[in-house]
């Protein structure tokens, strides 16, 4: 995950050094996304042909050249999107490959707990690329942040390699040339299940908010640190942002817990509500004090998070076993299109609102990402209600 957010933590430098609009700076973080959701469901389906294992280590490969070519090669719009994108379909052959060899190996209560756990390391991975960014590109340079994050992968796929067993390999079935990238009839399958479709639409939605949020955090606190009337922030904004990451950790995996005891439906469609109300807040208060900034870009961070493990869990839950691998894919491919579209999403509510210099271009932005999140608890009644 290392190189995940080190374009998020160098976006404002990148934007106005290759003079990009809102609009394309978010487009490059997007590109990230493309190619994830271009590939996760080949991946995913790989896992029921062959050792996941063999994906995880061929995804971190990926990853690692895509985050070491954008620091070797990328000069602008295009060769950035470019290698986001190839970035984007390493950790694809990662993040459910390496679910998948964790749940498989759990069940009951702690396979829920567990993979709560499993996406919180997320937004570890996620603290860390911003940090390391921060840190690396003010003394050696913007390539050397890209470069430097290439490590991470190389290193993770290292551990899956030495630290898990290898697994029997699936013979049966199709070849693996005929594997689709979108298996429909799996996946109408899944979409009869109202339990996966909700999670898997709920899922959208948070990606939307997640990744749009994440993607505009350091732009969003530059634009905060020149509002700021008498006291400037004390410490690098990517390093701020990674800690704001790193403080919402926990809120995935507390919420899961509270989830387990409340319900889930319950528990989702309320940190939803206050998610997307909050965001509006963080917009509305730019111009604070610093401190109370922070705060706020906190809470809303928990909130965001908050949820996050519960869809997850939810879904690997009522997913039949026989599948799985295709609800966890559909999942995987939904939520990180809404995560494609989060950034793109916010940087045009920017430019269309008069841009980032504008106060009621960020308020345009967090509700554009936040929109489906309000949303959410009023459709879900509808469907209640409707009885679909």
């Amino acid at each position: 995950m290392l190189g995940f957010s080190t374009y998020a933590a160098l976006l404002p430098e990148l934007r106005d050094s290759w003079r990009l609009s809102n609009a394309e700076a978010g487009m490059v973080s997007g590109a990230f996304f493309a190619g994830y959701v271009g590939t996760v469901s080949l991946w995913t389906a790989l896992t029921d042909r062959i050792d996941a294992r063999r994906v995880y280590v061929a995804g971190s490969l990926l990853a690692a050249a895509g985050s070491a070519g954008f620091g070797w090669f990328a000069q602008g719009f295009a060769s950035a999107a470019l290698l986001q994108g190839l970035l984007g379909v390493g950790i694809a052959a990662t993040y459910m490959p390496g679910l998948r060899l964790l749940s498989e190996r759990l069940s009951g209560a702690r396979q829920s707990r567990y993979v709560a756990f499993y996406t919180s390391f997320f937004g570890i991975g996620t603290a860390m690329s911003l940090a390391i960014a921060g840190l690396a590109a003010p003394r050696f340079g913007w390539q050397a942040a890209f470069v430097g994050s290439a490590l991470g992968p190389l290193v993770a796929g290292t551990l899956v390699l030495l630290r898990i067993a290898p697994a029997r390999e699936n013979g049966s079935g199709e070849p693996l040339a005929l594997v689709s990238l979108f298996p429909l009839a799996a996946w109408r399958r899944v979409l009869a299940i109202r339990a996966c479709a909700g999670y898997t639409l709920g899922y959208v939605a948070h990606c939307i908010e997640l990744f749009g949020s994440r993607g505009w955090m350091v732009a969003f606190l530059s634009y905060s640190a020149a509002r700021q009337a008498s006291a400037a922030f004390p410490w690098e904004l990517p390093a701020i942002a990674a800690v704001i990451n790193l403080l919402a950790v926990p809120a995935s995996i507390f919420g899961n817990e509270v989830a387990l005891r409340i319900g889930r439906r319950r528990w989702i469609l309320l940190v939803m509500a206050a998610s997307g109300a909050s965001g509006l807040v963080v917009a509305a208060g730019a111009a604070w004090h610093w401190a109370l900034v922070v705060l706020l870009l906190t809470g809303y961070s928990m909130l965001v998070m908050a949820e996050s493990g519960t869809l997850t869990a939810g879904l690997v839950a009522t997913a039949p076993g026989e599948l799985r691998g295709a609800a966890m894919g559909l999942y995987s491919l939904a939520g990180f299109a809404g995560g494609m579209v989060g950034p793109v999403l916010f940087g045009a509510a920017l430019d269309r609102a008069g841009g980032a210099g504008e106060a009621g271009a960020w308020l345009a932005g967090y509700a554009a990402i936040g929109a489906g999140c309000l949303v959410a608890p009023i459709v879900a009644r509808i469907g209640l209600r409707s009885g679909n």
